[in-house]
C-alpha cells in the first residue's frame, strides 16, 4: 500500500470524537497521556469555535481514519511572512510505513506554499529517531540550538501575575 490509497480531507465539528481519540494515541505513543486535558467538548470549541485559527487535517485509509494532522499560522518578524506551525502529526501504528505521514506532511506544506507562507515548522522529541530521520530526508533541519520554551498550569498564573 502506498500514499496513493490516502485520502486526505479538512476535519469538521462532527469529527470531534476522531480528532480527541488521534490526540490519545498520539499522546500515549509520546509517554504522554498524563497531561491530556482535552474534552470533547474543549476540542469542539477551540478546534472548531468560531474563533478558532487551527486547522485539522485527517487521512483515511478507505474508510479506516489512520492519520491526523493539526496546524495553525504563526508569523516571522524576521521573515515578515507567515508561516505554518504543525502541531501535530500522527500516523496510526497499523499504518506505517505506506507512505500515509509523507502524505499528510506534503498536504501541510501545500497548504503552507498556497497561502504564501514563508515557512513550516513543528517540533519532534529528541528521542523520536525515526521521525527525526524521516524529516531529514525530506529537506527539513533540526534546529538543535534552540530550545521549546514552556510555562503552563500553575507557572502560567503565577507568571500573568508578576509585576
Amino acid at each position: 500500500m502506498n500514499s496513493e490509497t490516502l485520502t486526505i480531507r479538512q476535519a469538521t465539528r462532527a469529527d470531534v470524537p476522531l480528532v480527541l481519540s488521534f490526540v490519545n494515541d498520539l499522546a500515549e505513543y509520546e509517554k504522554l497521556s498524563h497531561l491530556v486535558a482535552a474534552t470533547e467538548e474543549v476540542i469542539a470549541e477551540e478546534l472548531f469555535g468560531p474563533t478558532s485559527h487551527t486547522e485539522v487535517l485527517l487521512g483515511h485509509s478507505g474508510t479506516e481514519p489512520v492519520a491526523f494532522a493539526v496546524y495553525f499560522h504563526n508569523f516571522s518578524t524576521f521573515l515578515g511572512k507567515k508561516g505554518l506551525y504543525l502541531e501535530d502529526l500522527y500516523v496510526r501504528p497499523a499504518y506505517r510505513r505506506r507512505g500515509f505521514g509523507r502524505a499528510m506532511l506534503l498536504q501541510v506544506a501545500r497548504i503552507a506554499a498556497e497561502r504564501n507562507c514563508g515557512r513550516l515548522e513543528w517540533s519532534v522529541l529528541d528521542w523520536n529517531e525515526p521521525a527525526i530521520f524521516f524529516y531529514e530526508t525530506l529537506g527539513a533541519t533540526i534546529m538543535h540550538e534552540w530550545k521549546l520554551v514552556r510555562v503552563t498550569g500553575e507557572a502560567l498564573k503565577k507568571l500573568a501575575q508578576m509585576k
